[in-house]
């Protein structure tokens, strides 16, 4: 009997339609904004803290390049996975359920965020 099932599974060889790509960097978005929370919380607390550690995170934050970048990173996550899970909601709802639709709302979701991301960069820059 001849197998002809693959013995080891390329995933770069793969193609994933443009649906399955926003959908899975919907998911790492998620992750990433997991593993963001606790930052942000820490920066909240000691920036309520007191007006020193305001200053501190302001510090951070502002004029930092780093501290920037760091910023629009996540605020550029945030704004992939809002965007992305509205997409998703729609679809529960019933909307976008065929082949075309769902292309269709995938691109416009890759336009928004594109346009998401610079105008989040000129508003921080």
């Amino acid at each position: 009997m001849q197998d002809n099932r693959p013995v080891n599974l390329n995933l770069m060889k793969i193609k994933f339609p443009i649906p399955a790509i926003v959908s899975i960097l919907h998911r790492i978005s998620g992750v990433i904004l997991f593993i963001c929370v606790p930052l942000l919380l820490l920066a909240l607390d000691c920036s309520l803290d007191s007006a020193q550690g305001f200053l501190y995170i302001k510090s951070i934050i502002i004029g930092n390049i780093a501290g920037e970048v760091i910023l629009w990173l996540i605020l550029s996550a945030i704004a992939y996975h809002l965007l992305a899970g509205i997409r998703h909601l729609m679809m529960d709802w019933g909307a976008f359920e065929t082949l075309q639709g769902a292309r269709f709302s995938s691109v416009a979701v890759f336009i928004l965020f594109f346009i998401a991301i610079i105008l989040l960069g000129v508003w921080l820059w």
